[in-house]
């Protein structure tokens, strides 16, 4: 097995690539953000939209997997802040900056268009 740490636009991934005997097809890379924040309940409440200053916008057009924060809630630049989901792969959008969720402007089951506010932070 080997780790590698990638960035792609800005989001820093680790990733474990595991080497397969001759002949067999390669395994697919398996990637985990770096940070991740904790699990929190599935819907979340909405403040309203727009609310905060800083806005997280989804890097690719999907449909919203989980909302794995909450309005208040303190986030580190990097932090997932929603997880999309796109062609079975689950992408999380992370905090531009340091801040507060002050609004969080999608729903699980969304679908969402590449650049849409799916939440805002002070």
């Amino acid at each position: 097995m080997k780790n590698y740490t990638i960035t792609v636009n800005g989001n820093v991934y680790d990733v474990t690539v595991e080497e397969n005997g001759a002949g067999a097809p390669a395994a697919a890379p398996v990637a985990a953000p770096r940070a991740a924040a904790p699990a929190a309940p599935a819907a979340a409440p909405k403040a309203a939209a727009g609310a905060g200053s800083i806005q997280v916008k989804a890097g690719a057009a999907g449909k919203v997997f989980q909302v794995p924060t909450s309005v208040g809630q303190k986030v580190e630049a990097g932090d997932t802040v929603i997880i999309i989901e796109a062609m079975k792969m689950e992408i999380p959008v992370v905090a531009p900056e340091a801040g507060t969720i002050a609004s969080i402007d999608v729903a699980v089951g969304d679908a969402v268009e590449s650049g849409a506010v799916l939440a805002t932070l002070n």
